[in-house]
């Protein structure tokens, strides 16, 4: 790779980055501006993340597609970022929701307080960062960066519903940063670095006492992650945290659990892998039993929610809970799998959160503008007129917001033929077949069942929702949509449908990247054997850092 092509591993995190800049010192008044910043600058991360997703399905192997030393300096002690087929995926995950959730915010949402997207443009930087670094203590400054941004979305329109959902979610996530701080030091007392290719180089030759400290860090730090992935009992702060958000806001936020799924997903493979000797597959029964436990507590929530945003937050609890039971349970095979049910889940409930906010028009659309011009616009000067409120009428409105429920509930509840069948039946396949679920067999067997009753909790409840929504004549009214509106809702539709379409590509590409994941060799001697710029790596020096020159190198430092 050209030395110019390298350097556009850092554009997911400079883009964003730059855009907020720019918008910082823009009025508020200057509006137009601000959504045509904001777009350009969303587009430019998808079109790099595609551009990433083909370059790294090239590469033979593990082996990185790119590593970025910050600063110039020598790996390990650089702070790197690295690029494979998982992270260039989740880039391209997030830049796709980040263009609907922009586009459906610029028509009437980011109006409603001040500075959105500038915040926006900050929590995408800090999701792309924390998806690129290698090394632990950038990924808490990338955590911190997206955390601080989430705060103030989840508060944009002020409301009461909303600044009591934030202070408890505000007060959730800084203990779970204080927990990831306290979990970096034990695992960095004990390796000696932070950087997470070359903590899994290491873990196999600590010491006993090392060992049980970076063990005991790990644990701690996977609080930290457990947290942000809404495992259960740390996930109360969640269903209220996303259903008292604008409806963007609750849509970009749905990739937010992703985000610790990712880097638990990363680290265990990376770090606890079949290369980590006594530390081989340390605490799969712990995320198999929190896992199952969460998926068993979302059911119960789905068959309790009345109303939409309730059950997509437990909805995403579910997702949370079926992710982590598949990272130990179900081998190669249950890590593809489970990164389509991750793809399928995700796009499902962003549109679901975009579909509720235009559902609400169906029950009595006078009042439902009453209410939103109270509640969301009651900052002085923000107060919108309303024919910008009502918007321009798409034909058969009715006729789409019931078609996009239906296609909804279809990817949620995982009925068939659509991708969160797909995704359940690969992840159920997976376990059966599994030498992980062999040994685990209670574990998979009642993996099974909560997936199944999953998907008739989720039907049966979306179906009593539905009912009292739809077939109430005296409560319809007609709803007027903008195109604004109705085309983000429909592309993330789309691609649930597209990614069934294509799940023979799609699931072909996800097993490349889980088998690199599961034989992590060639990733840690591509982060490991980079070189700064004004020096060139050869074969001989990849390996002569993994037959002793490494060791001789962290001996000196």
């Amino acid at each position: 790779m050209s030395g110019w092509q390298q350097h556009l591993i850092i554009l997911p995190i400079l883009i964003p980055l730059f855009a907020a800049v720019a918008l910082v010192p823009m009025d508020e008044t200057r509006r137009r501006s601000k959504v045509a910043i904001g777009v350009v600058a969303v587009l430019l991360q998808l079109a790099v993340a595609l551009y990433w997703v083909v370059v790294a399905d090239r590469v033979e192997g593990s082996a990185p597609a790119a590593v970025y030393l910050l600063a110039n300096w020598d790996s390990p002690v650089a702070i790197s970022l690295a690029l494979d087929r998982l992270n260039a995926l989740m880039l391209l995950l997030n830049a796709v929701l980040a263009i609907a959730a922009l586009i459906f915010a610029a028509a009437k949402w980011d109006r409603v307080g001040v500075h959105f997207h500038v915040l926006f443009q900050l929590l995408l930087m800090g999701i792309n960062g924390a998806f690129l670094t290698n090394d632990l203590f950038n990924l808490f400054v990338f955590f911190e960066v997206m955390l601080a941004a989430s705060y103030g979305l989840l508060l944009h329109g002020s409301g009461r519903v909303r600044v009591k959902a934030g202070l408890h979610y505000i007060a959730v996530n800084l203990v779970a940063s204080s927990i990831f701080l306290v979990g970096v030091a034990l695992m960095y007392s004990a390796s000696g670095t932070l950087n997470m290719a070359d903590m899994a180089y290491k873990v196999a030759t600590l010491g006993a006492a090392d060992r049980q400290l970076f063990e005991t860090g790990a644990a701690v730090l996977a609080v930290a992650f457990l947290i942000k992935s809404a495992i259960w009992p740390l996930n109360f702060w969640l269903p209220a945290s996303y259903g008292a958000a604008v409806a963007p806001v609750s849509a970009i936020f749905a990739i937010m659990t992703k985000v610790g799924f990712y880097v638990l997903l990363r680290l265990w493979l990376l770090v606890f892998g079949e290369s980590a000797g006594v530390s081989s597959s340390f605490g799969a029964a712990w995320l198999v039993g929190l896992g199952l436990i969460t998926l068993g507590y979302a059911i119960f929530g789905m068959l309790a929610a009345t109303n939409f945003k309730r059950f997509a937050g437990f909805s995403v609890i579910a997702s949370a809970g079926t992710l982590l039971t598949a990272i130990p349970l179900g081998g190669s095979q249950g890590t593809a799998a489970a990164l389509y049910y991750l793809l399928a889940s995700t796009l499902a409930v962003a549109a679901f959160y975009l579909l509720v906010d235009l559902l609400d028009r169906i029950r009595d659309f006078s009042a439902s503008l009453l209410a939103v011009t109270i509640e969301s616009f009651e900052a002085e000067g923000m107060i919108l007129p309303e024919e910008s409120e009502v918007g321009v009428a798409i034909p058969a409105a009715m006729a789409f917001l019931a078609l996009s429920f239906g296609l909804c509930l279809l990817v949620l509840s995982g009925l068939p033929p659509l991708s969160g069948f797909v995704g359940k039946f690969a992840l159920l396949v997976s376990a059966l077949g599994s030498e992980a679920g062999s040994a685990m067999q209670y574990a998979v067997w009642l993996f099974v069942i909560l997936l199944v009753v999953a998907g008739f909790a989720a039907t049966l409840t979306l179906t009593r929702l539905g009912i009292q929504l739809f077939w109430v004549p005296e409560r319809h009214k007609k709803p007027r949509l903008r195109l604004a509106e109705a085309g983000p809702l429909t592309a993330l539709i789309g691609l649930t449908v597209l990614i069934t379409l294509a799940a023979g590509p799609v699931l072909g590409y996800l097993q490349r990247a889980a088998d690199a994941l599961h034989a992590p060799a060639a990733y840690i001697e591509g982060v490991l054997g980079a070189l700064p710029k004004d020096r060139q790596a050869t074969p001989s020096q990849h390996s002569s850092l993994l037959s002793g020159e490494h060791e001789d190198e962290g001996a000196r430092l």
